[in-house]
């Protein structure tokens, strides 16, 4: 009798383990599906896209030479213009924390303010990297006030905005801040038909629009975040 009991049981078990695997793999098959019909749909609206070159013929321009970047965080969007006039709009993500501007190294948000690239690295580990001046005067005088920085530091962030390309990075204000690529997750990222806010504070398009953004741009090319 307690042989016949541990049998149903075992059976009982075995069935139920069966059971739970099924459902495991099925729901794996589900999300990988899932996650593919995703792709699948950026891909799609990716073939949609523009380029840089058409869109300035459509705007009747053979070169931009007065280029500006407008960062639009509530649209998702850097757009080129060509001084007053737009030309093309790519979709951008920023960093994690969207609620409120840079005004700590480590606070995840991305700065709000008027920059400029002020250097290029093309051999950075999303890709590429146009860096940007921040923190700018406007970012240091505001910390200043709040007593986030000292007023030696301020001076010296002054002295570094005026007189060199970049200001340090290594500040309470945080810096290392720029547009760069997505870098090897590229071909994912760029086909989600939906934004992902995962930088540290910078700016993220995908390595393509970055390639056509560096083909316009330069050190000392306006940037506007807002």
């Amino acid at each position: 009798m307690n042989s016949e009991n541990e049998d149903k049981k075992n059976r009982l078990v075995s069935i139920l383990s069966s059971s739970l695997l099924r459902n495991v793999l099925f729901t794996i098959g589900a999300i990988a599906l899932f996650f593919s019909g995703v792709v699948v749909y950026g891909v799609i609206l990716n073939l949609r896209t523009v380029t840089l070159k058409d869109s300035m013929r459509q705007k009747g321009f053979r070169e931009l030479s007065n280029i500006n970047i407008v960062v639009d965080r509530a649209t998702y969007t850097l757009s080129v213009y060509e001084d007053t006039v737009f030309i093309k709009s790519y979709r951008a993500s920023f960093g994690r924390n969207l609620s409120d501007k840079k005004k700590l190294m480590d606070d995840g948000a991305t700065p709000v303010g008027v920059y400029k690239i002020c250097s290029v690295d093309n051999n950075h580990n999303y890709y590429k990297f146009l860096k940007l001046n921040y923190p700018n005067l406007d970012d240091a005088s505001e910390a200043l006030r709040k007593s986030i920085i000292t007023q030696k530091q301020f001076n010296q962030l002054k002295f570094e905005f005026y007189y060199e390309n970049c200001t340090n990075s290594e500040t309470m204000l945080g810096g290392n801040v720029g547009i760069h690529g997505i870098g090897r997750l590229n071909s994912i990222f760029k086909n989600l038909p939906f934004v992902y806010n995962w930088t540290d504070g910078s700016i993220a398009i995908c390595n393509e629009d970055l390639d056509e953004i560096l083909s316009v741009t330069k050190i000392g090319t306006q940037v506007v975040i807002k």
